[in-house]
Order: C-alpha cells, then structure tokens, then sequence
C-alpha cells in the first residue's frame, strides 16, 4: 500500500511545481481590471436593455408592425431576467439580514 501513496504524492507534488490548475487564487490575481461592482453593474444594464427590447417588441406589436413570435420571444426574455433580478435582490437582502443578526 505504501507504493501508490507515494506516487500520489509524487504526482500531486510535480503538478503543484508546474503550475497546472490555478488553485483557489482571487479572481482578481488574473484580471485586476474586473471587480464585483463591475460585474454588478453590468448585469443591471443587461437586464435593462432586455426589458427595453420587451416594450419595444410589445409597441411593434400593438402598432402592428412585428411578428407575433418574436415579441412572444422578447417578452418571455423579459420576464425571465425579471425574475432573475427579483430573486438575486432576495438572495442579498436575505444575506444582509442574516449579516444584521449574527451576535458580536
């Protein structure tokens, strides 16, 4: 039994001189130019301009002007990454109130 141990520690040993893997570094080790904020921000715009498309197909559609399909497809979007938001907001003001609570 003492053989494959061993060798486990051997290969484990040359893979972390070598480099392969990356290991449990921060994100920003990597890319310093993207922070949480960041990240944050951009997900908000993105969820803005999907529910912009969502009107702007649900206007099309009651002028007349737009495929039944895809303001049916622009909608769903919408109401997707609504949901989305909605939930994420939960999850950080459940996460805050949990923060709020803890003893000191």
């Amino acid at each position: 039994m003492p053989a494959p141990i061993a060798s486990a520690l051997s290969a484990y040993a040359k893979t972390a001189a070598s480099g392969i893997g990356g290991g449990m570094e921060a994100r920003g080790a990597k890319d310093p130019g993207v922070d949480f904020m960041s990240l944050v921000k951009e997900a908000a715009e993105s969820a803005v301009e999907t529910g912009k498309q969502g009107e702007a197909a649900s206007m099309k559609a009651v002028a007349g002007q737009a495929d039944v399909a895809d303001v049916v497809t622009a909608v769903a979007n919408a109401e997707v990454t609504l949901q989305t938001a909605i939930a994420i907001r939960d999850k950080v003001i459940a996460a805050y109130q949990d923060i709020t609570r803890m003893p000191l």
